[in-house]
């Protein structure tokens, strides 16, 4: 992958890293259909800490795996409303993270909404790859992949 050239490859779907959310793997799917990233986040709660906005929401970040959870806080960059590719439409809170894929990170904005039906944990937007990569949608992991189970602390098979 060429760093900042716009010339790197993903695939349809790539393990990303959340570092400013503490979250050193997620699997996303890449959707050039969608404008807008989206994370998975239950239990959101907004709060006020020093004047600021702020949210703290829980995330399973590893699919299939509902005992284990992550808690998260960001500062809240806006309020939207979004459509999902069903044509539902809802309201979502708005954050800004950096997301590191292969060797290149940089920040990107991510709506919150529960994902847990959701074959992936996060939706990578066009808005967020936008002059970075070209997808090839024959392929998987093109930037690598990670183990999120290790990077978790957690063994093969359990939870935490």
């Amino acid at each position: 992958m060429n760093s900042g050239s716009g010339t790197g490859i993903i695939g349809w779907r790539e393990w990303v890293a959340l570092p400013d959310l503490g979250l050193p793997a997620i699997k996303a799917k890449v959707d050039t259909g969608a404008r807008t990233s989206a994370l998975h986040a239950y239990q959101i709660d907004p709060y006020v800490d020093d004047g600021r906005d702020m949210i703290c929401f829980l995330i399973h970040p590893i699919q299939r795996n509902f005992d284990f959870s992550i808690e998260c806080h960001a500062p809240v960059l806006d309020v939207r409303h979004v459509t999902d590719s069903g044509g539902h439409r809802e309201e979502r809170y708005v954050i800004e993270s950096r997301i590191a894929i292969g060797d290149e990170n940089w920040p990107i904005e991510l709506t919150l909404t529960n994902r847990d039906t959701m074959q992936f944990r996060m939706l990578l937007g066009r808005t967020a790859m936008a002059g970075r990569f070209v997808v090839d949608p024959s392929a998987s992991y093109a930037s690598g992949k990670l183990r999120p189970r290790k990077l978790y602390g957690l063994g093969p098979r359990q939870s935490r």
